[in-house]
């Protein structure tokens, strides 16, 4: 009999994912699976589901799920894991989700210090409302509502979550990671794996940005969207680890 080298993980229902071809959404929410079920985890998680691309997250999990209303996600979570601590609590959230209608509630979450994680998907424009602009989107970079680019001295430069979550107390681990190769997404299952472990010693708030792409508003084919993230986004947004357990005081 033949070995078996790979398998559907546990961590995900066979619901078809209804993410857009070249999307990378599924790859991260097969990692953060992977991670709960390697763990031993899965059925004492729970995920909060955000608005957005990703709000149908619900029927992909295969662990408790609540959905937030938009950029509510980390009060959920803290109230979820303040009435359960013995839970594994974790958000999955985009950009628009995080960064902008959500800033305060991740700003705050991450420095009280909240025992949950959070998993940040950055590809730079709003996906699911039509490709407008985000807090994410580059310099340059054509959106719905930016047809010429984003204009610094009108939007100002985009915004760096991980790098400012990192210098907030009660944050314990912020990476940022990318899906854009096979090496690279090894790393990202790793920082992922990571930050959940720092959930479980009790150590405070823990975040991996994931680098992602959307092929249909950039405009782009699956391989184009990729070679623009490498070209474009890492520079920008610097692949690495911000803050650390042994940095927390």
């Amino acid at each position: 009999m033949a070995e078996q080298v790979f398998k559907r993980t546990k961590g995900l229902t066979e619901r078809p994912f209804h993410y857009c071809p070249g999307c990378t959404h599924g790859i991260i929410h097969r990692l953060v699976a992977e991670v709960l079920e390697e763990l031993g985890v899965l059925e004492k998680s729970v995920g909060v589901a955000p608005v957005g691309c990703s709000v149908l997250a619900y029927d992909y999990f295969n662990c408790d799920m609540h959905e937030a209303s938009h950029g509510r996600a980390p009060a959920v979570a803290t109230g979820i894991k303040r009435v359960l601590p013995d839970r594994v609590v974790f958000t999955y959230q985009g950009d628009g989700d995080l960064a902008s209608i959500g800033t305060a509630e991740i700003v705050h979450a991450a420095m009280r210090g909240e025992k949950f994680t959070t998993i940040f998907v950055n590809n730079a424009i709003y996906g699911m409302t039509g490709g407008q602009m985000a807090p994410t989107t580059l310099v340059g970079q054509k959106a719905t509502t930016a047809p010429y680019g984003r204009q610094k001295d009108h939007a100002g430069n985009p915004i760096r979550m991980s790098e400012m979550l990192s210098t907030l107390d009660g944050a314990a681990f912020i990476e940022r990671v990318s899906v854009n190769s096979p090496a690279n997404i090894r790393k990202a299952k790793k920082a992922i794996k990571k930050a959940f472990e720092v959930q479980l010693e009790g150590k405070g708030f823990s975040m991996v940005e994931v680098l992602s792409t959307c092929p249909t508003n950039w405009g782009m084919t699956p391989k184009e969207a990729i070679k623009w993230l490498e070209d474009n986004m890492i520079p920008y947004y610097p692949l690495g680890n911000f803050k650390s357990p042994e940095e927390v005081k």
